[in-house]
């Protein structure tokens, strides 16, 4: 799986970095949980949690030439996808992770899997690996970090949604905005990394981004297969300080080797 991760860059230079136009808007007010504020700009942290708003990156066409040709994007969305059919945000499950074998089939991500993927990128991911017993004999996690051996940047799989919330037709007011959210794909782990948990993000590698963010098609079913090993093996695996276990901490000490 994949419930925290680490960024350290902002939608500008990651925009910069690949190409992309950014489109995500100048933060709300710290504590705005107003829809129609702009969300918070997702940026540099150390510990991502679902909820929070992240960065993603979508190819679609401008919604001003729909027959022009589609544009990376970079994007800010809630972590923890919300399907458009959906009452509320947060009543139902929290859709941080979906598993790419079986996405498809689920009602919460058919349509995105069909015409809305996403790349989450990031730095690195955590995990937490099972643990000895304590002195009570209650069992501990052991959290570790994969990132890439020579310091580039992951970009993770994912779908995303829209929802829009119900307005009173009686009312004057203006229409809340629609809410993008997303979710990372999770596949069966590979190599080294099965050692830490069976699951892993699903790697998108650079000469598959085309096809995956087609936003015309849907994505070839190869795309949805766990990553070659030869890509894993440049992933680093280290132990760090259980101070990532607490979201309030985030700071580059979390990316330490214990």
């Amino acid at each position: 799986m994949c419930g925290r991760y680490a960024v350290t860059t902002d939608p500008a230079k990651l925009a910069a970095e690949i190409d992309a136009v950014n489109e995500v808007p100048e933060p709300a007010g710290a504590d705005s949980t107003d829809l129609d504020a702009a969300p918070r700009s997702p940026g540099v942290n150390y510990n991502v949690a679902p909820t929070t708003t992240v960065m993603t990156v979508v190819k679609r066409h401008s919604p001003d030439d729909p027959d022009d040709d589609p544009l990376l994007r970079v994007r800010a969305m809630r972590w923890g996808l919300v399907p458009p059919w959906a009452k509320e945000v947060g009543k139902g499950p929290l859709l941080f992770n979906a598993r790419a074998e079986s996405a498809a089939e689920k009602s919460s991500f058919r349509s995105s899997v069909k015409s809305r993927r996403c790349l989450v990128p990031m730095d690195g991911w955590y995990e937490w690996k099972k643990g000895p017993a304590d002195s009570k004999g209650k069992p501990t996690k052991i959290p570790f970090f994969m990132s890439p051996q020579d310091g580039t940047r992951l970009f993770m799989a994912g779908l995303w949604s829209v929802w829009h919330p119900k307005t009173d037709a009686e009312s004057s007011e203006k229409a809340a905005q629609p809410l993008l959210s997303c979710s990372i794909l999770t596949t069966d782990a590979v190599g080294e990394l099965r050692d830490v948990h069976d699951r892993m993000p699903l790697i998108m590698p650079y000469e598959n981004w085309d096809a995956w963010l087609d936003p015309d098609g849907r994505a070839p079913d190869e795309l949805f297969a766990p990553p070659a090993e030869s890509l894993v093996d440049a992933i680093a695996i280290r132990e760090v300080a259980p101070l990532v276990n607490r979201v309030a901490n985030n700071g580059p000490e979390l990316l330490n080797p214990l």
